[in-house]
């Protein structure tokens, strides 16, 4: 029984008494003014008592509403890419490539709560199929900031845990690095042996961060990790190119290489859970192209947010101009 039936049944209760006793005698028991009754039997007698059925009414539009085209445009891109908050939302679709649509976070949200798509599970879960488990509210935290002044100054690097996929001999392992200044991230998956990523592979990623760098101006100055045996620290500062200073945090503060961090929590967000929910079977090689994929979309498309990057993107701070974006 919905509310609707209960309200019909109310009234009905209401006539029937006013039919064995008074009107003014059956609205003072019911609290309902006469004038209201004499309206509902107007209609009574005109189409009978189902009249007395509340009526569904349509949601108001309000004159300030988003057109039903700029929603279905938030809508497609929530869905297309899933694992977007409301302010990367808003940032994306501000870009020349995708409209320059100007629409507030906050309008995104109310776009995406008239859809029922107004979180991350909401949206995960209409793309997996199936019904994504609550997530309780998070207090945000204050953000520390490290302070750099150009790219290379100071690359964090660490590894990221996958899982075992079919068809590979060990576990997999992201190794992820990020330039604090212009957030320029590179990422590589590897399948390692059981106890983590080597050093052999952890140096390679470091060595191609370098080169990168150099041939787009920059030197490599520094470069930031845990205290891992994947980092061990005669070993890896040894294969690190001459020059750069090999930094390690203090243990039990992973919050003092954050950047890397937060990449690592990007990249499992707009990457590995919209994959996963698509993919039937996940293979590595599948794998590692969605990641080389992301990675073009997250360094050269990408919307940054960030203190310096100011809405644009990471590889504008790296290269200086859109020419020399590798095509």
């Amino acid at each position: 029984m919905t509310q609707d039936d209960v309200l019909f049944g109310y009234r009905l209760q209401l006539f029937a008494l006013a039919g064995q006793t008074t009107v003014t005698q059956a609205c003072r028991t019911f609290g309902v003014h006469r004038s209201t009754y004499y309206a509902w039997k107007a209609q009574v007698d005109r189409q009978e008592l189902e009249m007395l059925r509340p009526r569904e009414r349509r949601r108001p539009v309000m004159p300030n509403q988003l057109s039903p085209v700029i929603e279905q445009r938030i809508v497609a891109f929530s869905l297309g890419h899933p694992g977007l908050g409301l302010k990367r939302i808003s940032a994306q679709l501000a870009r020349p490539q995708w409209g320059g649509l100007l629409v507030s976070p906050n309008g995104v949200y109310k776009a995406l709560r008239r859809h029922g798509l107004n979180t991350r599970a909401k949206r995960l879960a209409l793309v997996a199929g199936y019904r994504a488990p609550y997530e309780p509210p998070r207090e945000v935290a204050p953000e520390p900031h490290v302070d750099t002044h150009h790219p290379g100054e100071l690359v964090g690097i660490d590894c990221f845990y996958v899982g075992r996929l079919h068809g590979t001999k060990g576990p997999v392992w992201q190794i992820t690095a990020i330039d604090t200044y212009s957030s320029f991230a590179w990422a590589d998956l590897v399948v390692a042996p059981v106890q983590g990523p080597t050093i052999e592979q952890t140096s390679a990623l470091a060595q191609r961060v370098a080169a990168e760098l150099q041939a787009a101006g920059w030197r490599l100055e520094r470069m930031l990790s845990d205290n891992g045996g994947e980092f061990g620290r005669r070993e890896f500062a040894r294969r690190l190119p001459d020059g750069v200073i090999h930094s390690q945090i203090r243990a039990g503060r992973p919050q003092s290489n954050g950047h890397v961090e937060r990449l690592h929590r990007t990249i499992l967000e707009e990457c590995w859970r919209p994959a996963f929910a698509r993919f039937m079977q996940v293979r590595f090689a599948g794998l590692r192209r969605e990641l080389a994929s992301h990675l073009t979309y997250y360094n050269h498309q990408r919307a940054d947010t960030g203190r310096k990057t100011a809405g644009r993107c990471p590889a504008d701070l790296v290269y200086g101009a859109r020419k020399m974006e590798p095509r």
